[in-house]
């Protein structure tokens, strides 16, 4: 019964930070998305959150090989390039399946909602790892207050980036080179974020990093918003 209860408030408490944000972004979007392609998306977003659990596994042990502190910036930044690459790889995997001709503000859109899935992941992770007592349900709502307002965001933030880029890219016709700039950019902040955190907590410092990097994704979303729709947009390079 224990087990069970600590499953079931693992996968709410885990889904509704998620939800939370996804309910913000798509009500930003002026484009009504298709539902199934959104859940798609935000599926496949969690989906590819396993594949990174087990390549993040194997990148920390050939760290520790080679010798290398499993929180130096190598490690932190190298982390970060392998959850942003991933979420890219999820959104983009979505995206293909889509029927209509994309629009810039969809990749934007689509990174983001992928985002949400993967962090969801990572919510249900954190939440299943805390352990059952008479705290469980204060450590929840603490872990899951933290991450609605840190980690989730910031993959929802560092997703948005590489959105824009890739949005750029297809209008200016070389989404690959737009693409691996916006996923280095969204790497290296991912990594300040996680050395913020690691080095000062839940603090001052990274809700005002947060709070900059908010500021631009949501300048960018409107940006995205003002080029009008065409049909000879295409994710490829």
């Amino acid at each position: 019964m224990t087990s069970f209860l600590t499953l079931a408030i693992s996968l709410i408490g885990g889904l509704l930070p998620g939800f939370a944000w996804l309910a913000f972004y798509l009500i930003e979007d002026n484009h009504a998305e298709p539902k199934r392609l959104i859940t798609f998306t935000f599926v496949a977003g969690l989906a590819f959150g396993f594949f990174t659990v087990a390549i993040e596994n194997g990148f920390t042990s050939a760290l520790e090989q080679w010798n290398v502190a499993g929180l130096s910036i190598v490690a932190l930044v190298g982390l970060a390039l392998i959850e942003e690459v991933m979420k890219f790889g999820a959104a983009h995997f979505a995206l293909s399946k889509s029927p209509e001709r994309p629009q810039p503000i969809d990749a934007m859109i689509y990174m983001i909602v992928a985002a949400l899935g993967f962090a969801t992941l990572e919510n249900i992770g954190a939440v299943s790892a805390i352990p059952w007592g008479t705290a469980f349900i204060p450590a929840a709502f603490e872990t899951l207050s933290f991450r609605f307002v840190g980690a989730t965001l910031l993959h929802t933030l560092t997703s948005g980036i590489i959105g824009y880029y890739w949005a750029l890219g297809m209008v200016r016709k070389t989404p690959g080179r737009h693409i691996a700039g916006g996923i280095a950019l969204a790497s290296v902040l991912h990594a300040c974020f996680n050395y913020l955190i690691l080095n000062y907590g839940n603090g001052i410092y990274s809700i005002v990093f947060m709070l900059i990097i908010g500021f631009f994704v949501l300048n960018d979303f409107e940006a995205l918003k003002e080029i009008p729709p065409q049909k000879d947009f295409s994710l490829e390079s």
